[in-house]
């Protein structure tokens, strides 16, 4: 086979790499693929010139321009493949290699274009020196990270190696005989070890690059994976904050909805004492079952500190041992008139409610046998609890220790719901409070128990 038979298949090789990188390069348009692609292209162009006849001068310079140029494309792609952060001498020295590189193929086109020197024996042999020179700083680069432990950096140092060995093989041959055709065996032909060199210098690069991007879309899925549990950690951390704090919020709810639960008008306490008292003497029988009431009246003051809701059926329960002990003490003055289907004892409200109301209507109206003070408990229209009295004012204003309204409408505050809604109608004091249903509580009552002992 004639190396001009062996020629366009060495072509066909080098094209068939071109193409795979400019795919690779129109899919990542990564700097490296563009820098490889030209670097491929210059060699393809610089061998196919070998088969179009120009005159030697412009055959020359052609051949100067792309060869050279595909130098200074290699010592840039060195830049990418070596990892030169730690070296920065040897990055300045390739950048000047470059430029002197640049600085040459200029010198030597003036040479070719205006002038005869190229065509004397001393043009010749100062060609040697210069080839020379290039293989030195491919051999300084290969001995620098021939150790190097990076896969990128080996394969581009077998690519150099290659490049380097077939080139001084070419170089030996020029010297031994300048003289060839493209009629001699291939295997014969200098410029055989020069494209062999370049095959093997572009598959070693290919390589090169192909690890070079699966380690970096490795290294970007480790940094994405991390990233990713670095948020998950931070979502976390701001979920286990935002629940603290809302356990805060919570447990201080709690503390100031005790405190407001745990405001009791002692005069209660002192008044039915008072009536029990009275009643020992008068009436025994009276007397026990008013002091059940009263156990039951308490129990169910103490149990309400263990949730911030309970039902209207409790409420109800309580508030009828409330007016047991009013009655035994008012008689027939206290009318209570308690109205309550069925279907909203399961409603929720906050504990004490109607106790608070019914103390309130108590302390702040007078009741007479002929003008009795009646207490109405029902569910409005819209379905709201509705506690009022009629307005009978007492002549001397009662001092008040600042429970019974605000304390109502501080609970329903603190619960974010509606506050009630307070007025006085047609000589009636309303209070129409709204009432919450199982899904809208705040969370789950452990409801007191009521009842006598």
């Amino acid at each position: 086979m004639t190396y001009e038979v062996w020629s366009p298949l060495f072509l066909g090789m080098v094209l068939s790499m071109l193409l795979a990188n400019l795919v690779q390069w129109f899919m990542y348009r990564e700097r490296i693929y563009g820098l490889y692609t030209l670097y491929t292209t210059v060699w393809a162009v610089y061998f196919t010139i070998n088969h179009i006849e120009l005159p030697k001068n412009i055959s020359n310079v052609y051949k100067v321009l792309l060869s050279y140029s595909g130098y200074i494309l290699y010592l840039e792609l060195a830049k990418l493949f070596l990892d030169l952060s730690q070296r920065p001498r040897l990055r300045r020295w390739i950048g000047w290699v470059q430029v002197a590189l640049l600085l040459y193929i200029l010198t030597k086109t003036y040479v070719y274009l205006f002038t005869d020197f190229w065509q004397t024996n001393l043009h010749s042999l100062l060609l040697q020196p210069v080839r020379f020179s290039l293989m030195g700083v491919g051999g300084y680069i290969i001995v620098t990270f021939y150790r190097s432990k990076d896969t990128v950096a080996r394969l581009f140092v077998a690519g150099t190696a290659s490049l380097l060995l077939n080139h001084l093989i070419t170089t030996l041959l020029l010297i031994r005989s300048p003289n060839y055709s493209l009629q001699m065996p291939f295997w014969q032909h200098p410029d055989l070890f020069v494209q062999m060199g370049v095959v093997f210098d572009l598959i070693f690069f290919a390589l090169g690059i192909s690890y070079r991007h699966r380690r970096e879309a490795v290294r970007k899925a480790v940094v994405e994976e991390q990233l990713a549990r670095e948020r998950e950690q931070h979502q976390r951390e701001h979920l286990e904050a935002a629940l603290s704090l809302e356990r805060l919020k919570q447990e201080k709810t709690e503390v100031q909805m005790r405190a407001l639960q745990s405001q009791i008008n002692p005069h209660f306490l002192f008044n039915s004492l008072n009536s029990l008292s009275s009643l020992i003497d008068e009436s025994p029988g009276q007397a026990g079952d008013f002091v059940d009431e009263l156990s039951s009246v308490y129990r169910y003051l103490l149990r309400t500190n263990d949730g911030e809701l309970t039902t209207v059926g409790l409420e109800l329960r309580f508030i009828q041992s409330y007016f047991h002990l009013l009655k035994t003490r008012y008689g027939r003055r206290v009318r209570p008139d308690v109205a309550v289907p069925d279907t909203y004892l399961e409603a929720l409200l906050p504990p004490l409610t109607l106790q608070l109301l019914v103390e309130n209507a108590v302390k702040h109206n007078i009741a007479l046998p002929d003008q009795p003070l009646t207490i109405r408990i029902g569910i409005t229209p819209d379905g709201q609890l509705l506690v009022e009295n009629n307005v009978q004012r007492r002549p001397i204003r009662v001092e008040s220790n600042g429970v019974g309204l605000s304390n109502i409408t501080d609970k329903y505050r603190l619960l974010n719901r509606a506050e009630p809604r307070i007025e006085e109608v047609d000589g009636w004091f309303r209070v129409t409070l709204p009432l919450l249903h199982t899904q809208q509580a705040v969370r789950t009552v452990v409801p007191p128990r009521i009842g006598n002992k």
